[in-house]
Order: structure tokens, then C-alpha cells, then sequence
């Protein structure tokens, strides 16, 4: 980094860091011990709007646009596990938090875990939302091609949620209208088009196969795992392998859920999460949280 790392307010209900190497857009909400929230492959912010309102009467809650997607830089290159990982440090540094629960979904959840591995001083506990190292090579295959089919201009929001609602038929309507709300924007040709840069969602993908295994063992913070009875991203098999490397840690299955659990069933995660913060960060003081003084 060049210098100081500030936070700026942007549009609707934004704040995006000033001055990092990548920088980059999240909103910030609530009061108490940290949580910072990871989106997967190429969504934003938005998907974790219920987790996050239940979640802000207790806690400072931190919904990022990782790197390539949304509101934040998309660089050229930079898209391994690592860059990911630093980024969460990047983002406690520029609100002068020292440490807090990570929990991602999907590229989320990985990035989580090497947030812990790699950072284990600014991470509490972890939470990873289907995904594991086990995640078989065929599976990325096919993830590759539903994401670069994503990217392409529609004529209308309503033609972005038909799209939506036929890619992810089980997440709540709601969702839908959330990922269409955030996830796009509309250019000079007159189409919407995604926000995530089709570069990145390919550099991204192909980091999945670095399976960061031996960081997944190595993260010391309390780590809970959810999966989807119905994920089309962790087999039964992954699931298994990922419980062998750590069977200490809290393992959960949502049998009626697919891959995209925190828009299907917010409160089950929340609940997690509620749990975890409360034991693994100390209760809020009477302090002004050091955000307040940045913002």
C-alpha cells in the first residue's frame, strides 16, 4: 500500500475503503463485536441482507463486495486465495477493528478459512457456508461454465429476475429481487449487464483449484461448516473429507437446502453466527465502537 488507508461514503448506503491496494465497497450496520460477510462467485453484498439485519442489534456487521464484483476494484489480476484473505484485513485496518468472526458462502466460505489460516491474530472464528478443499475438479468444471454464461446483457430488470429465479430456484423471492437490485447495472448500449467482471469470475474459478487444504487444517480459530443436503458444488464426499480434517469443529446439514444456503435459510445461519460471536468475542463495551471515528 502506497499510504493510509481511509473509508468513504459512496451511494446508496455504502462505504468503500480510499486508498489501498485494491480497494474496496461494503455496508457496514450495528453496534457490538465484528462479523465481516463473503459472498460466492460472482454475487455481492446484498445476498447476506437478512443475515445481516439479524444479526445488527448485537453486532458491527460488515457485508463486503469482494474484489472483481460490485462496487469494488476489479483488477487485472489478483484473484488467488490469498488477495481474498488480505482484503478482510485490509478492510478491519481501514475501520480500526482488531478482530472478528469471518463467514463466507461458497468463494466466501474459502476465503474465510484462509482469512483464519493466514491471519489467525485478526480472526476470531470462522464460518464456511458450502464449500470445502475436497470440492472434485468436475464440479469446478461445471461452475465455470454456469458462470461465464452469466455474463451477458438483458433488456429489463423483470428479464434479470426471470433469469435469476431459473439459476437459483430455490432462494427466496426476495433474494431474487436483492441479486437483481445489486448485482447489475445499465450501459451505454442500453442493456443491464453484471457487475462482476467475466476476468475475474474465470481467474477466480481457476483459483478453486489450489485447494488450500493444509490451511484448512492450520486454522486454529472455532470453525463451523454448513452444507446443503442438495448442493450441486459439495458432494457427500467433500462433506465427508472436510469432517475427517477437523472433526472437532461444528458440522451442520440442511437437507432442503441446495448450494445457496444464507438466501434460502438466513436465520438458520444467523443463528451460527449469533453463536459463534458469543463465544468467541468479548461483549461490547460502552466504548464508541473505533468505526464510529472513521465514518
Amino acid at each position: 500500500m502506497t499510504g493510509a488507508v481511509c473509508v468513504e461514503r459512496i451511494a446508496d448506503g455504502l462505504h468503500r475503503t480510499s486508498g489501498a491496494d485494491v480497494d474496496l465497497a461494503f455496508r457496514i450496520q450495528g453496534v457490538g463485536p465484528a462479523v465481516v460477510l463473503l459472498h460466492g462467485t460472482s454475487a455481492n453484498h446484498a445476498v447476506w441482507e437478512p443475515v445481516a439485519e439479524r444479526l445488527a442489534s448485537t453486532a458491527t456487521v460488515i457485508a463486503l463486495d469482494q474484489r472483481g464484483h460490485g462496487r469494488s476494484d476489479k483488477p487485472a489480476r489478483g484473484y488467488a486465495g490469498p488477495d481474498f484473505a488480505g482484503d478482510v484485513v485490509s478492510v478491519l485496518d481501514a475501520l480500526g477493528i482488531d478482530r472478528a468472526v469471518v463467514a463466507g458462502h461458497s468463494l466466501g466460505g474459502r476465503n474465510a478459512w484462509l482469512a483464519g489460516a493466514l491471519h489467525p491474530d485478526r480472526v476470531a472464528a470462522v464460518l464456511s457456508v458450502d464449500y470445502t478443499p475436497y470440492v472434485e475438479a468436475s464440479v469446478l468444471d461445471d461452475l465455470a461454465l454456469r458462470v461465464a454464461g452469466g455474463h451477458r446483457g438483458f433488456e429489463s430488470v423483470e428479464q434479470i429476475r426471470g433469469y435469476l429465479r431459473e439459476r437459483y430456484p430455490r432462494i427466496l423471492p426476495a433474494a431474487v429481487d436483492r441479486r437483481a437490485r445489486w448485482g447489475y447495472e445499465k450501459r451505454a448500449d442500453g442493456l443491464w449487464w453484471p457487475l462482476a467482471a467475466p476476468d475475474a469470475m474465470s481467474q477466480l474459478i481457476a483459483g478453486f483449484r489450489t485447494p488450500w487444504d493444509a490451511e484448512f487444517r492450520a486454522v486454529q480459530a472455532p470453525m463451523v461448516g454448513i452444507r446443503g443436503g442438495r448442493s450441486r458444488i459439495v458432494s457427500s464426499a467433500a462433506w465427508a473429507a472436510a469432517i475427517a480434517a477437523r472433526p472437532a469443529d461444528r458440522w451442520v446439514d440442511v437437507d432442503e437446502a441446495d448450494h445457496y444456503i444464507p438466501e434460502e435459510f438466513p436465520d438458520l445461519v444467523a443463528d451460527e453466527l449469533d453463536r459463534l460471536i458469543a463465544e468467541s468475542l468479548p461483549s461490547p463495551s460502552s466504548v464508541p465502537p473505533p468505526w464510529k471515528g472513521t465514518l
